[in-house]
């Protein structure tokens, strides 16, 4: 009689689960648990939606939420690192110190909380669960900061993704340590691979590219609009922050009325710069042809795909630093076959090429980014070629099954306890 020894886990540790705008990370826990992996999750935070998409519900992993704050959660925290520091003094002593040393740098009393919660996390699941065998943090500040805690506490080596707000915004030298002491780190562009290369004087960690891959088998269309007539369907998915550049469009928007260009735009997301965006609508009086319909589901957002001529989005750096890699939307909107418009900051030019994949105009340069608009709405010969080859281009390079395979692999490679589980004979 043969039956499978009992799988190593891999645990996961997030700012928040589940989110509407991290589509990515469900669809990557999920793959990798078709690939035979075993997970755990360990959000930070709770769900800020009240709805999820489908691929959370198909998620087996079981999910297990940190205390959140460092003041309203102190009794919850206290206790399990009175504990995790008794069951061994040494290993709690020189995190203290990395704390400390931590904290010198920027003043942020952020990073005990993290070592709180990572002293929680050891304490109350690591020990009782002896299968975890790595932890890897999704996102490079905060999550990362507790897996490296936890890590360290647990004597378990760990792993982390990076994307784009997390690294521009991040101290180099917290970013470089966290480097230093991981087995690899995945990051979701090139231009971010090359950043964090640049900040390490000689890198021994392994750094990897690998892009945010799209379910190719959901976001495909059968009503391309290969010669749209007006009023033209724009759409913007986004969430309403600086990096988003929403002014530079709904100034070039303004500029294709004034032009008499007839259109309507529609905005689909949600954020804190909410109320300015409403007001800078109202204030270029965009009302009659602009609408904000807030956070909508996978399927409303698919058929407003379907519907629409062209995707917008201004992508700029935000003055504290922050910046898109490739906003997932891109890719969806080009597998659709629905052509875009954006800027040529950060990573968009490694799928925006621009009068290939894509058309791209400098961040802020609202003139351009009109003329950008009107150009690939009213050019036929153009508009067929870019959606021709914006889909084969996601077709060759952000097919999620294969992003998650490669990076499958690095796990594996890193750590053979990840290896799928074998039959052994009674």
């Amino acid at each position: 009689m043969t039956f499978p020894s009992p799988p190593s886990t891999l645990a996961y540790i997030l700012k928040g689960y589940p989110r509407i705008s991290e589509t990515f990370i469900s669809n990557e826990i999920l793959l990798l648990e078709r690939l035979g992996f075993r997970l755990r999750l360990f959000p930070m935070r709770r769900p800020r939606e009240s709805f999820c998409h489908d691929s959370v519900k198909q998620i087996k992993a079981a999910v297990d939420y940190l205390p959140t704050e460092l003041v309203g959660d102190m009794p919850k925290l206290i206790g399990p690192n009175i504990f995790c520091a008794a069951a061994n003094p040494q290993k709690y002593r020189s995190a203290l110190a990395l704390a400390a040393r931590r904290f010198r740098r920027t003043k942020k009393f952020a990073t005990l909380k993290h070592l709180f919660q990572a002293g929680y996390l050891v304490q109350k699941h690591l020990s009782r669960d002896a299968s975890v065998v790595q932890l890897h943090g999704h996102f490079a500040h905060s999550p990362t900061s507790v897996t490296m805690f936890a890590a360290h506490l647990a004597d378990l080596p760990f792993s982390f993704t990076a994307h784009a707000k997390d690294i521009y915004t991040s101290h180099p030298d917290q970013l470089k340590e966290k480097i230093g002491k991981a087995e690899f780190v995945a990051t979701c562009t090139l231009t971010n691979k090359h950043y964090l290369k640049n900040i390490l004087e000689s890198p021994v960690t392994p750094i990897h590219c690998v892009y945010h891959g799209i379910d190719l088998s959901l976001f495909n269309n059968t009503r391309l609009r290969l010669e749209p007539k007006p009023p033209y369907r724009l759409l913007t998915i986004a969430r309403m922050t600086e990096k988003k550049g929403l002014p530079t469009v709904y100034r070039a928007l303004k500029l294709l009325a004034e032009r008499q260009v007839a259109f309507h735009h529609t905005l689909i997301g949600d954020g804190d710069d909410r109320e300015q965006i409403i007001g800078l609508i109202d204030e270029l009086q965009l009302k009659d042809c602009c609408s904000w319909i807030g956070t909508r589901t996978h399927g409303e957002v698919l058929e407003h795909f379907r519907k629409s001529d062209l995707f917008v989005l201004g992508c700029e750096i935000a003055k504290n630093g922050d910046r898109d890699g490739i906003p997932n939307v891109l890719v969806e909107s080009l597998a659709m076959g629905v052509p875009v418009v954006s800027t040529n900051v950060s990573a968009l030019p490694e799928i925006l090429i621009n009068e290939k994949t894509g058309l791209t105009v400098e961040p802020q340069d609202s003139h351009g980014f009109a003329q950008a608009i009107n150009l690939l709405l009213t050019d036929a010969f153009l508009r067929k070629s870019l959606i021709t080859a914006g889909q084969q281009f996601v077709r060759s390079h952000f097919d999620n099954e294969k992003q998650i395979a490669l990076l499958a692999e690095l796990f594996r490679s890193a750590n053979p306890l990840l290896q799928p589980p074998v039959k052994r004979t009674a």
